[in-house]
């Protein structure tokens, strides 16, 4: 009989704050009803009733949060890298999400990305999938078996982008997308519909302005991008004159903030006026620091939006980004920021370790409410990961091997198993 109640023992560690791991050897980590109790060097009486899982010298780590990934562009990550995002966008993606209009292909590509997802660090993502209502479905549904909590988003687009994946009109896209919230909004436990413009340029103002008013009738989260290249900032200049920044071209339609939920991609070259906006609004950033390099974007200047308060997660952004490891995710986090601070402004000192991992777990699991800390009343979500396989002459302490973990995971680290909100997702039962 499944229970959502236990106590995880091991070498338990998460985020005090954006600057500092808790670390707790040989620790209880305690499992109501899927909610943590807490982490605890000595079991309390009052749950020593409970099953004790004991994993002897592995990690113990949080579940991690993908604030933006692309399920339909799984199937050609690693291809077109050395391409710049908006021939990459006509040479790679659109073509390849135009494939999702027959649900045979939809159903082995969304099998694959589910599968792997389901084994990787990731315990809730934030998902685009592609204008197709129905492929669109089928992708909640086998997220939804996966036990995995996300958000997916049916795209919109209704300009600029190839023919064979332009929506005729705004009306027809939002006729569509309204169709689509009422087949799967409250259908799942697991999996909830977000409003997913693609991003200005290939949305119209008409489709836009409809889109505030569904968000404003259904209350649905939004997720887009912002200002990832120079070029696109650029076009986006043109198509709404009007807009005092890309944020704007968002915003005058309710689609920034606020009331409605919403997480951003990339924000690498944002104005100051769009920073203010961002950080007033409660905007999230998904931070995509693979995608950013592989596409030629730049570097997002997360250490500004951290001194400002602004909230901050983690994307793999595949296919921007090659893989779903949110562990190498920390790493290019950590890398680019040492870049960006050696070349273009040594004033915004460069990211540690602790502030990556808090990124990809608090940062990030925050989108979905208490998630990504095991401090008492936060959902449990939660990471089985065994090192031995990395091999070390040196005797470390349960912090270096998490430090390490972030770098070596792929070498020969293995995840044992994965929790989210207290239930077995992956491994042996």
């Amino acid at each position: 009989m499944e229970t959502n109640s236990f106590i995880l023992k091991g070498n338990i560690c998460y985020s005090k704050n954006k600057d500092e791991l808790s670390v707790t050897e040989n620790g209880y980590l305690v499992c109501v009803e899927g909610i943590s109790k807490g982490v605890f060097l000595q079991l309390p009486e009052k749950y020593k009733g409970l099953p004790v899982k004991d994993h002897g010298n592995a990690l113990i780590l949080p579940g991690m949060t993908d604030l933006h990934v692309h399920a339909p562009q799984y199937t050609f990550r690693g291809m077109g890298m050395d391409l710049e995002l908006l021939e990459w966008l006509e040479t790679h993606t659109f073509p390849e999400e135009s494939r999702y209009q027959e649900l045979d292909y939809a159903e082995k590509a969304y099998g694959i990305f589910t599968d792997d997802l389901k084994r990787s660090a990731t315990t809730r993502a934030v998902v685009f999938a592609t204008i197709h209502g129905p492929a669109t479905r089928l992708l909640m549904d086998k997220l939804e078996a996966s036990g995995l909590k996300t958000y997916v988003g049916k795209v919109n687009m209704d300009r600029n982008c190839a023919d064979y994946l332009r929506e005729p009109s705004p009306e027809a896209s939002l006729e569509a997308t309204e169709r689509w919230i009422a087949e799967t909004m409250g259908q799942y436990r697991n999996t909830s519909p977000i409003l997913t413009p693609r991003f200005v340029p290939t949305c119209s103002d008409a489709l836009l302005a409809g889109l505030g008013d569904l968000r404003r009738k259904y209350g649905l989260p939004v997720q887009s991008h912002l200002s990832e290249n120079l070029s696109e900032i650029g076009w986006v200049k043109e198509l709404c004159p009007w807009s005092s920044c890309y944020g704007d071209a968002y915003a005058r339609f309710g689609l920034f903030g606020g009331e409605a939920k919403t997480v951003m991609a990339h924000c690498v070259h944002s104005t100051e006026e769009e920073v203010e906006l961002i950080r007033a609004n409660g905007v999230y950033v998904a931070h995509c620091p693979q995608s950013n390099t592989n596409l030629s974007s730049g570097i997002a200047p997360i250490r500004k939006y951290l001194d400002k308060g602004i909230q901050v997660g983690l994307g793999t952004d595949v296919a921007g980004g090659a893989d779903l490891s949110m562990f190498r995710c920390m790493a290019d986090a950590v890398a680019v920021s040492k870049l960006r601070w050696r070349l273009a402004d040594q004033e915004l000192k460069a990211l540690t370790t602790e502030e990556a991992f808090y990124l990809a777990t608090v940062g990030g699991g925050s989108f979905f409410g208490k998630v990504g800390s095991f401090e008492e009343g936060y959902e449990f979500d939660a990471l089985i990961a065994d090192d031995s396989g990395v091999r070390c002459a040196r005797t470390l302490t349960v912090e270096d091997r998490v430090k390490r973990y972030v770098y070596l995971a792929q070498e020969q680290g293995r995840l044992v198993s994965k929790y989210v909100a207290g239930r077995q997702v992956m491994g042996k039962m």
